[in-house]
């Protein structure tokens, strides 16, 4: 179908493909590089869960070889599965990045996918990052216009849009022109998918690499000559319509450089490695407990009221599987309290019969109060907490958190997010590898060339 005036698609191609190094302001970059160092990190730790290893196990029998590497291994294997492999790490854990245009975790697919696709084409670090901004900001631009219609759907968001992000970022760094970016676009958006009732199993992370691997493979085929839909999102047939009931905001769109979705409304890096719809909640039950100095013997019942996305995100009030604690407010709020924190080697299966955290998760609830139908509010704080703790005094402690620490308003640290990235990489490939890939990771907006960048990462 041909269109009168440019497509969406032709609108998000013409944009990436002309975005250069120096239309990106520095803080954009340094935002981008951030993103890169913790979603490799989270990578290298997630490939060693079992889900990462079934993904690895399946990209080597494939067979296929080339330049791009599988984190955690000696292999170089093809860019497309090193796009879904190493994306599939990336999500494992569910410790990697969020943006709320659109609901969706950008990195984890963007980054492998560009690693990938700037180790077949020996890019620079510069050209990967600029490559990663431009798939992210497209992403969440297309997530932007969405209104998030169909995250409450019940899409999944990730497996959705996904693959927009993959598709740009490996088109940009193969240098497509647009009317190959174009169809490229039209491959990824036409064969996207996703449920959320993938939560809590092997299908989320799994989802993750499949989009990863999607935008990677429309890019090969677009730059060989195959030819996909112009008008992917406004077709009769097509994303608005089927995905978003009709809802789509074409100024998102339109802000494309001007505005940046990385900045605003922002990636939030996540502290601990469950749901993110869980920190907010941690956090305020965290610092009252260190506030009033409270014991755990002295709680009677902890209140957590949150806005819908958290109740429909966190089902699993009695978690059975590593996988299901991730999805558990009651196991956040428990490990927290126990441990003073929660960290990988709290995603343990033993710990889901302990008898001291059944006994907290017990005195945690959840519930969706009339707080929540402020609109303005459930938009400011889509994943936030009023925590509500009661003592076996009598006592009653209150507190409310719009955000959780490593949002955009309450940034990780330089150092947080180094020492996060050792915590995830040095199990799997040493501390020495470790502080070597960081270091390198730290100076990559440069002339490194991307292949040069794991020579060292080998597996204990």
């Amino acid at each position: 179908m041909t269109t009168t005036h440019p497509s969406v698609t032709q609108g998000l191609a013409r944009w990436a493909s002309d975005l250069q190094s120096t239309g990106i302001p520095a803080a954009i970059r340094a935002r981008a590089k951030t993103s890169l160092i913790d979603t490799i990190g989270v990578s290298i730790a997630g490939s060693q869960t079992r889900v990462g290893r079934i993904a690895r196990a399946v990209g080597l029998q494939a067979g296929s070889h080339g330049w791009s590497t599988l984190f955690s291994s000696a292999a170089h294997v093809s860019e497309q599965t090193a796009a879904f492999v190493n994306s599939v790490s990336a999500h494992a854990l569910d410790f990697d990045d969020n943006c709320y245009a659109g609901v969706v975790h950008g990195s984890a697919v963007i980054v492998p996918a560009a690693l990938a696709m700037g180790q077949k084409v020996n890019a620079t670090g510069g050209e990967l990052i600029t490559a990663f901004v431009a798939g992210s900001e497209c992403e969440y631009a297309i997530g932007a216009a969405s209104r998030n219609v169909l995250y409450e759907q019940g899409w999944w968001t990730t497996g959705v849009l996904g693959p927009i992000g993959s598709c740009v970022a490996a088109s940009h760094l193969l240098k497509l022109d647009p009317e190959k970016i174009t169809s490229a676009l039209g491959l990824a958006i036409t064969g996207a998918g996703g449920t959320k009732a993938c939560f809590g199993t092997d299908g989320k992370a799994l989802m993750a690499g499949r989009a990863a691997e999607a935008g990677v493979v429309c890019a090969l085929l677009a730059a060989q000559g195959a030819r996909g839909p112009v008008d992917a999102i406004e077709s009769t047939n097509g994303f608005v319509k089927l995905f978003n009931e009709g809802v789509f905001d074409p100024a998102a769109i339109d802000r494309l450089g001007s505005h940046w979705f990385s900045q605003e409304p922002g990636v939030d890096i996540k502290r601990i490695p469950v749901c993110l719809s869980s920190h907010a909640a941690v956090d305020a039950v965290m610092h009252l407990v260190a506030t009033h100095r409270i014991r755990l013997d002295e709680i009677e019942s902890i209140v957590c009221d949150v806005p819908p996305m958290v109740s429909r995100n966190l089902v699993y009030t009695h978690p059975e599987t590593v996988q299901e604690s991730q999805f558990s407010m009651q196991y956040a709020m428990a490990v927290s309290l126990k441990f003073g924190t929660l960290t990988l080697e709290h995603l343990d299966q033993k710990l889901l019969k302990n008898n001291e955290l059944a006994s907290l998760m017990a005195r945690v609830h959840m519930r969706t109060g009339p707080l929540w139908d402020d609109a303005k509010l459930r938009q400011s704080a889509p994943e936030g907490a009023e925590v509500q703790l009661r003592l076996s005094s009598g006592k009653v402690f209150q507190l409310f958190r719009a955000t959780a620490r490593g949002s955009v308003g309450s940034p990780l640290s330089s150092q947080e997010i180094g020492d996060k990235f050792i915590a995830c990489a040095a199990p799997a490939i040493g501390n020495g590898p470790a502080e070597t890939l960081l270091s390198r990771l730290r100076t990559l907006d440069g002339d490194v060339f991307v292949r040069d960048l794991f020579e060292s990462e080998t597996p204990t």
